[in-house]
């Protein structure tokens, strides 16, 4: 018998369907009736046949025709709203699709599979997970030690031992014991207690995130969940049934408690889930429409889910991977930018950067070199100012290699710690099967990736902030010898004028927000947790800030390709030619003013997809080859030529335009 599960002002209802030649209408008139009859006023209607309504789909909010019948319009299961015609939606309603998940439109269920064993995952492997290319399972090694993991578990419950949050209370009752009728109890109200996060919900991206970090965690054998549970959830991600998990509560110590609560508390089927076939619904709904069941938690099994890391670590492996992307990404766009600019790429010379040898400043050069060598790839341009009697540029085009080099390292530096919290226990207590006993400590606290994200903020930051003085010099006249703001018939246009104050003003807020968060602590929990680590603040502001890094530059590159318009006929390098292509391939060069957000919106994706580096990597890859004879990148934001041949990038054989 089919079965579609409706939303009704707030509530969800069940409703099945013995007849599938029933239509839309009678759905929603059903759905209506049952509402009205669990309301004392009946919902405020004398009748059914009173309400007006419009019925549409939860995922995509399509409206449905109420005269087309339910085996034609629905599938089984499917879960769908019914919108009472003159109603005022509150502002509390939570909408069926989180911000950001029109991403998920294009949604397939995945066939690969990443095998966990919590010690191997890399920051590129929980992205993949994130964006819903892979399903999980669990290397046989980390069932075993799950396994012998929870045996130590059941052995203290059996022979009655006293143990923090096992058999005690939490925080300040930890000295409370509780009796074992009630240790199941413990961790469902442990679970409830803290699911008290507020703010926006986690995009579904960052949700698969959080859950496949945290089931990363527990294959590792410390934390005495059992294996059935683990399957449990491993099934839940697999089906993409992600919780309501609220971005602001974690003090990052002891762990990130409360959206770790919240991930829990779909996974017991309570609160509210998301997935690509219901839309937000009820939790036990979610999960019954996929075939799965509420977990039910057992002794230890609550804590397991919610004592960690896991949210700083998860959101600062986004940082950190689309911190990579962007940094190699402003070498290219600046090295356009000197190009219009009629900039020298004598401060890119070997010999400098050699007396200097910061992995880091060496490899930012040579990438310019890789752009820009003129005996290499002829331009133009470059040409036509050969014998100026400019002696040198301006800081922001001269000191690309040292001030886009150290943002380089700082990645790495921060990717180095970030990889080994992904792959670390941090619960509390933590179980050592081998010795057979759990040990209270403190691999909870959230200082490392804080204060590595901190760092990573700091870093990033300065790429927007030597992109705006290169986007200034751009526009002003007097220093690019370009029309004012980039546009002909000044005064009648204004050209890039307001972009460039866009530009400032997100490497304003930037400052902002690069102030450290780790550097504060709040005692909590009855001054039990008397020092926190303030990490979740630190990986969704380092996430902003890369995120108005990735839109400065954005505009950056606008400029600089409209910059080349004025200088046509003349041509720069073969590579920069391409960027050049790419960039006209979604935004066409301004012949007089017109609606600029779109246009930065475009170019920000071609970031965000990495279409820059793509088109540009292969001519800096093929000039490593003959420059440097097998030799690797010396920096981990470049792309080996292995990767690059993976990823099907064509290493050219020639600078033919």
């Amino acid at each position: 018998m089919p079965r579609y599960t409706v939303h009704v002002r707030g509530e969800w209802l069940a409703v099945p369907c013995q007849d599938g030649r029933l239509t839309v209408g009678w759905l929603g008139r059903e759905a209506v009736r049952r509402y009205m009859k669990n309301k004392p006023d009946n919902g405020g209607f004398a009748s059914v046949d009173e309400v007006r309504f419009l019925v549409r789909r939860c995922k995509g909010l399509g409206l449905l025709d109420n005269e087309d019948l339910l085996e034609v319009a629905l599938e089984d299961n499917e879960f769908v709203e019914v919108v009472i015609e003159g109603d005022i939606m509150s502002p509390d309603f939570i909408p069926s699709q989180p911000e950001g998940v029109f991403l998920y439109s294009k949604y397939r269920e995945p066939e690969k599979y990443i095998a966990l064993d919590g010690d191997s995952l890399s920051t590129e492997d929980l992205v993949n997970l994130g964006k819903g290319r892979y399903k999980i399972k669990l290397t046989s090694t980390a069932e075993k030690k799950v396994q012998q993991s929870r045996e130590v578990i059941d052995s203290i419950i059996k022979e009655k031992t006293v143990v923090y949050g096992i058999t005690t209370g939490f925080g300040k009752f930890a000295r409370t014991v509780i009796p074992v009728h009630k240790l199941q109890e413990l961790q469902v109200n442990l679970v409830r207690s803290h699911s008290s996060g507020v703010g926006k919900p986690l995009s579904p991206e960052r949700c698969r995130m959080l859950l496949a970090l945290r089931i990363n965690v527990l294959a590792k054998g410390y934390s005495g969940i059992s294996l059935e549970t683990l399957k449990q959830v491993i099934e839940v991600f697999n089906a993409s049934c992600l919780s309501y998990v609220p971005e602001k509560g974690t003090v990052g110590a002891s762990g990130d408690l409360a959206p770790l609560s919240h991930l829990a508390l779909g996974l017991i089927g309570e609160g509210k889930m998301w997935s690509p076939k219901s839309g937000w619904a009820d939790a036990k709904y979610v999960l019954e429409a996929h075939g799965l069941k509420p977990i039910v938690l057992k002794p230890k099994e609550g804590l397991a889910l919610i004592n960690g890391t896991q949210m700083i670590t998860s959101l600062g492996c986004e940082a950190v991977e689309r911190a990579i992307a962007i940094a190699r990404q402003a070498d290219i766009v600046a090295a356009l930018t000197l190009e219009v600019l009629k900039g020298t790429t004598k401060a890119f010379d070997t010999d400098i950067h050699a007396v200097r040898p910061h992995r880091g400043q060496i490899e930012v050069a040579f990438r310019f070199r890789s752009l820009l060598d003129s005996d290499h790839h002829p331009s133009e341009i470059a040409e036509s100012h050969r014998f100026c009697d400019r002696v040198q540029d301006a800081y922001t085009l001269r000191c690309c290699p040292q001030v886009h080099g150290v943002v380089n390292d700082t990645i790495a530096f921060v990717k180095d710690i970030i990889t080994t919290e992904l792959n670390s226990a941090t619960d509390n207590p933590m179980v050592f099967a081998s010795r057979g006993e759990t040990i209270s400590g403190g691999n909870f606290h959230g200082e490392y990736p804080a204060k590595a994200l901190d760092y990573l903020a700091i870093g990033i930051h300065e790429l927007a902030a030597i992109s705006e003085r290169r986007i200034e010099r751009l526009c002003n006249p007097s220093l690019s010898e370009l029309p004012a703001f980039l546009v002909a018939e000044g005064g009648l246009n204004s050209g890039f004028m307001i972009a460039h104050c866009t530009a400032a003003a997100l490497v304003s807020e930037n400052k902002a927000l690069c102030h450290p968060s780790s550097v504060d602590s709040l005692s909590t929990s009855a001054a039990t947790e008397d020092h926190v680590s303030m990490g979740g603040w630190a990986a969704r502001k380092a996430l902003r800030v890369v995120e108005h890094v990735e839109q400065v530059l954005a505009i950056e590159l606008l400029a600089a390709c409209q910059g080349i318009e004025f200088l046509r006929p003349l041509k720069t390098t073969t590579p920069l030619e391409k960027v050049y292509d790419l960039v006209r391939s979604v935004v066409r060069p301004w012949i007089k003013d017109r609606f600029m957000a779109p246009d930065i919106e475009a170019a920000h994706r071609l970031l965000l997809e990495q279409k820059v580096w793509e088109v540009a990597a292969p001519y800096i890859e093929k000039y490593r080859m003959e420059h440097i004879p097998e030799s690797r990148p010396l920096s981990p934001t470049a792309f080996s030529l292995e990767s690059l041949r993976k990823n099907s990038v064509t290493i050219p054989e020639s600078d033919d335009l």
